[in-house]
């Protein structure tokens, strides 16, 4: 920053603050005490903050004239974003360096290692689909922002770990790259795919079941329809708090070509209604399978031709949602053919809150010998 530009912050903060300052004095002076308190409990404290926050008129003001300002100077919106070029916002997840990353993607791996070994035991095969970071697929928008050095080749290397411990994982970053010229396969405003996007990978991943193993009953078809378009402004524009008074400022909302798919000949039999249908494939993941939005699930039902459960969800990372499903009663009584794992590249070597798994549970999976312990214990 310049120093006649940092004068102008500092005298554009002084004066914002003034003016917040002024106004905030409305909601001191039309305080009334309640009618009982206690200086000793801390009530009327809370009592008077509660008043102040409802009555502070310029709360929204302040908080979007620092955010255009943010957004202005100095291109930048609250942590949790990077604003890169042509209206492009990326994860600052995907950039920024991570304590004791290296020690966290080892203790990743060795997760992953124990869910393919006790998948094994079942007799269910393990496709691990890595999702390439959105900077890695579109580098040509992030501008000058820099990428850790972790993060750099990541993607890369850990296909070549996953290859060295034998977990299938295609490579989902070629055909991706390939189907750029198909459309937008990254939302501009999100950390997601779009329906595009995750079609590409949903097609490439079932060629690769397909080539390793037959699915368990007749092949069933399922057709996707385009159902219509909407104005779609991601999650990442939530980082820009300029609404309402300089909404004007937000990049464009995306346009997102919503999908559905649906079974061309549904099932209608006893077994199907009972809810006793044992589907081949399970998947498992983050937002990335849950939200309906993408369509992830219906372009893996369409191209496997196989009907499929989903438990991924949303807001947990890839690995909660995986140590769920191991545990879950379905899995145990009907374990399935096939697991898809859903595992954005981003998570990789980033710590996961393990605190409501038994700890001596997720040490033996992830022992390299646990696993005979695991198999010994489920036989009896």
């Amino acid at each position: 920053m310049t120093r006649p530009l940092h004068k102008l912050y500092v005298a554009l903060f002084i004066g914002v603050l003034s003016l917040l300052s002024l106004g905030s004095l409305t909601g001191v002076l039309n305080y009334q005490l309640p009618r009982q308190f206690s200086l000793l409990d801390g009530g009327l404290a809370k009592t008077f903050e509660s008043h102040y926050d409802q009555h502070f008129p310029l709360k929204t003001v302040g908080t979007n004239v620092w955010a255009a300002l943010d957004y202005l100077l100095f291109n930048a919106g609250r942590p949790g974003v990077l604003i890169g070029e042509r209206d492009w916002l990326y994860s600052d997840e995907e950039f920024k360096p991570v304590a004791d990353g290296q020690q966290q993607l080892h203790d990743n791996l060795a997760l992953i290692r124990g869910v393919q070994a006790h998948l094994a035991q079942r007799d269910v095969l393990l496709v691990l689909a890595v999702v390439p970071a959105k900077a890695r697929l579109y580098p040509e928008n992030i501008g000058e922002h820099p990428i850790s050095p972790l993060r750099q080749d990541l993607y890369q290397r850990f296909h070549r770990a996953l290859r060295r411990a034998d977990i299938a994982a295609p490579d989902l970053l070629q055909p991706l790259q390939a189907g750029k010229a198909r459309g937008q396969l990254f939302l501009r405003t999100d950390t997601h795919w779009t329906p595009l996007g995750a079609e590409i990978a949903a097609q490439h991943l079932s060629q690769g079941v397909q080539a390793a193993v037959k699915l368990d009953g007749e092949p069933q078809l399922f057709v996707t329809e385009a159902t219509g378009q909407t104005a779609y402004q991601g999650d990442l524009s939530r980082f820009l708090p300029l609404d309402p008074l300089f909404s004007q400022l937000l990049p464009d909302a995306d346009q997102l070509q919503q999908r559905e798919t649906h079974a061309a000949q549904p099932q209608d039999n006893a077994a199907a209604l009972l809810g006793e249908v044992e589907l081949p494939v399970a998947l498992v993941g983050t937002s990335y399978s849950a939200n309906p939005a993408w369509n992830f699930a219906g372009a893996l039902r369409q191209h496997l031709q196989r009907d499929l459960s989903n438990h991924a969800e949303d807001g947990q990372g890839p690995i909660v949602p995986m140590l769920k499903y191991l545990q879950s009663e379905e899995f145990k009584n009907s374990p399935p053919q096939l697991v898809i794992w859903e595992f954005p590249e981003r998570y990789l070597p980033m710590a996961n809150n393990l605190d409501d798994f038994d700890p001596a549970w997720l040490a033996t999976l992830k022992s390299p010998n646990g696993q005979q312990r695991l198999a010994s214990s489920n036989s009896h």
